[in-house]
Order: C-alpha cells, then sequence, then structure tokens
C-alpha cells in the first residue's frame, strides 16, 4: 500500500506543466529514499517497484521515451543516480558510519560489535581488520533483512579504506558512492 500511495505521488507531480527538473528530483528523492533501509537484502520484485519510480522520473527528466535503450547508463552517467539496491547499501552505509563514530542511536550502536570485541573470535584473522560480527539468524527471508544483520554485512563488504575512523562524514559518502559506481562501471 505505502509503495502504491507514493508512486501515485511520484507520478502525479510529474502530470502538471512547467514543473521543474529540480522538483522532480526532489519528489524522487523523497519518494524513493523514504525508509530505504528497511529493503535491505529484499527480493528484487519489492525493489524494482521503486526502481521504476526512479525510472519514470528519469524519463520525465531526461525527456527520453518508455523504451529507450541506454536507461541504466543514463541513470548512472548523467544523473549520477544509483540503483535501488545500491540506494539501499549506500543508506545503509551512511549509518553504519554514524554507528562506528557514535553518532548514532546507542541501540543502533550495540549492533556494531567488532570482530577483535568478541571473546569467541578474538583469534580470527578479521580480528586484526575492521570487521564486524554478523549474528546468526534463524530465518533466512527476514533475519538477513534486520539491521542486526544487513548493517554489519554492508559495512565488512566495504574496502579498507572507507573503514578510516579519521574520514569525515562527507569524504565517506563520496568515497563510498564512487565505490558503489565502480560496479557499474565493470558491467
Amino acid at each position: 500500500m505505502f509503495l502504491l500511495a507514493t508512486t501515485t505521488l511520484a507520478y502525479s507531480a510529474f502530470a502538471g506543466p512547467g514543473v521543474s527538473s529540480d522538483t522532480c528530483t526532489r519528489v524522487c528523492y523523497i519518494t524513493v529514499d523514504y525508509c530505504n533501509t528497511l529493503l535491505a537484502g529484499a527480493p528484487k520484485v519489492t525493489t524494482d517497484k521503486l526502481q521504476r519510480v526512479l525510472n519514470a522520473t528519469a524519463h520525465v527528466l531526461t525527456g527520453t521515451h518508455k523504451f529507450n535503450r541506454g536507461l541504466s547508463r543514463l541513470l548512472h552517467t548523467e544523473l549520477h543516480w544509483l540503483d535501488i539496491p545500491e540506494r539501499v547499501t549506500y543508506k545503509l552505509g551512511v549509518v553504519m558510519f554514524g554507528c562506528q563514530q557514535g553518532r548514532a542511536l546507542q541501540y543502533l550502536i550495540d549492533y556494531c560489535l567488532p570482530v577483535s570485541d568478541a571473546a569467541s573470535q578474538q583469534h580470527l584473522r578479521s580480528a586484526s581488520r575492521q570487521l564486524l560480527v554478523i549474528p546468526r539468524h534463524r530465518l533466512s527471508t527476514y533475519g538477513r533483512r534486520t539491521f542486526a544483520v544487513a548493517g554489519p554485512t554492508a559495512w565488512n563488504s566495504f574496502p579498507d579504506n572507507l573503514w578510516d575512523p579519521d574520514l569525515t562524514t562527507d569524504n565517506f559518502k563520496c568515497l563510498l558512492k564512487t565505490f558503489l559506481f565502480s560496479a557499474y562501471q565493470c558491467n
């Protein structure tokens, strides 16, 4: 129901004549980025619904038609937008960075346990790196989507240069976005 309402909101914002590209972009960001960390580990069917909103916005902003080829190239190279799964990873990464810096809510910080602090895992090679403990979960469908699992999993997947504690938030965001965009360059 939420996705239907936000999709309708986004399409209705584009319907009027004279709507600026800045307005379209802001409505799209509000629609797509609102609580999108809840989509961590969600099935592709779920994330595809929001990807369609992003694609529709790209069509409106660039004046392309629905079946024009090269939409993903347009999203990545000209608009500099990440796809929905990468946007979720980006948002998780920013929250995890806040947790590592101690600038997040305490209950979120409590989920960020370094491997070196876990008594049973201190002898592992990963204890010398800045990896986080990923707790076990029972349900493969929902357990891996919780913040306690999805956050540390995303953090552990980042390259070592993103784990630098001396990074500012703006530098971290820039490096993270560059890292996520590098996956598109390989394809």
